[in-house]
């Protein structure tokens, strides 16, 4: 009988033995694979931005920059930095961070994962104006990039609690997916309050830690999806040599015939699939919207305060709102001046002077290729920034001056038009 009973359950017992060895085993699996960090730099996959193995060990290697954004920079065409990069062998290859949803708290816990890896590095941010909602990145976003291991990383490395990390861990605890998780949401009470987390919480903390850890070294290869196919095929829209003057004519003529179908410089693609049946009910329908007082401004926060600590080197983008389209739907240009003018204020104030703002850029005929993306000649602009910032190895050190005023919800309030008198 009992040999009976082994034979049945044997197998079943040696492979749960097995799966918990590999699992709670010490040994670290690597993800050098230069294969896998090409794939999963064009990918924006999910798995890539919930986890640290690939990502982590592809800009650990210097070979990468990170660009951290949102929707825009999935939109691969001509002049998309991915193309422009390997095009013209600028000697780096952008490493995309983001996807449609991903705001600041996302791009937070990425940029705290990365830890040592990113100091002294220059990346690209893209500020898009349409995060700052009234109340911050909502639940399905939020819930689509919510990374556990990422957020058991943060607070097992914690010496001491900050603000910034007492203001984290109270926006975490807002969202329903992380208080269904009992023990996760009582480290982050604790935390919220000023406490470390209990030993016992710590305890608990490093084995679902470890789990997640193993869980994203041996599954976060899986379901990655390159874009690097559509990066090479827009290569061959462009000239074999750098011209800018050349490049400007044809992202002119690009943008001209993909734009034939609306009156609004829209590609034609998104007008015909998001907007065409919608446009009659848009009119006029933004006149209400606010860029100016959001909780994401005090998330942006976290991510100033975690890029100079490693005294990391930004570059950060401003794209604009298409103005055509801005005044068929009734969004004030004022307001987005005014959203301009605060969020350069929180970056300039605290020494991160590497900023391209391009909102008085919005009635460009085709610098944007939609509504809110970046386009044709978009994307150019950005380059004169974009490739002196980042080929420049001359460049002098930065000091950051940090104010934690940033975390409040009085500067979250903050009427833009009173900073000047401030």
């Amino acid at each position: 009988m009992k040999k009976r009973l082994f034979t049945i359950f044997g197998p079943v017992l040696l492979a749960v033995i097995m799966v918990l060895a590999v699992f709670f085993s010490p040994i670290q699996f690597s993800d050098k694979n230069k294969t896998l960090w090409s794939k999963a730099s064009s990918s924006m996959s999910a798995n890539v931005i919930r986890g640290n193995a690939i990502k982590n060990e592809a800009i650990a290697s210097g070979k990468y920059v990170p660009f951290f954004g949102s929707s825009e920079l999935s939109r691969i065409d001509a002049f998309h930095p991915s193309v422009l990069a390997k095009k013209y062998r600028r000697g780096y290859t952008p490493f995309l961070l983001g996807a449609p949803g991903t705001q600041s708290l996302t791009q937070y816990m990425m940029i705290r994962s990365m830890g040592q890896e990113l100091a002294g590095k220059k990346l690209v941010f893209i500020i898009s104006p349409q995060w700052f909602v009234k109340d911050g990145v909502n639940k399905q976003y939020f819930d689509a990039y919510f990374s556990e291991i990422q957020t058991y990383q943060w607070a097992l490395s914690l010496k001491k609690i900050t603000p910034a990390d007492q203001y984290f861990a109270s926006r975490l605890t807002s969202y329903g997916k992380v208080k269904q998780r009992k023990n996760l949401s009582a480290m982050l009470a604790h935390i919220a309050n000023g406490q470390l987390p209990t030993k016992q919480e710590k305890y608990w903390a490093e084995m679902i830690y470890r789990v997640l850890n193993r869980e994203d070294e041996l599954f976060s290869p899986l379901d990655i999806l390159s874009k690097n196919h559509q990066i090479n095929q827009a290569m061959h829209e462009l000239p074999n040599e750098y011209n800018q003057e050349e490049l400007m004519q044809l992202a002119t003529k690009n943008g001209r015939q993909q734009t034939t179908n609306n009156p609004y410089n829209i590609d034609n693609q998104f007008f015909n699939q998001r907007l065409r049946k919608h446009v009659g009910a848009l009119k006029k329908s933004q006149i209400h919207f606010d860029y100016q007082y959001s909780p994401e401004y005090s998330d942006f926060q976290l991510v100033l305060e975690q890029l100079a600590s490693v005294h990391a080197k930004p570059l950060f983008i401003i794209p604009p709102v298409n103005k055509k389209w801005s005044e068929y739907t009734g969004l004030s240009l004022q307001m987005l001046e005014g959203f301009s003018k605060k969020i350069t204020y929180q970056l300039k104030e605290q020494g991160f002077t590497n900023i391209a703002d391009f909102t008085k850029d919005a009635s460009v005929p085709y610098f944007m290729s939609d509504t809110i993306h970046l386009g044709w000649l978009g994307w150019l602009s950005a380059d004169q920034y974009i490739r002196p910032f980042l080929t420049n190895k001359n460049d002098t050190n930065v000091t950051y001056h940090l104010s934690n005023e940033y975390f409040s919800t009085q500067w979250q309030d903050q009427n833009p038009e009173t900073l000047d008198s401030k």
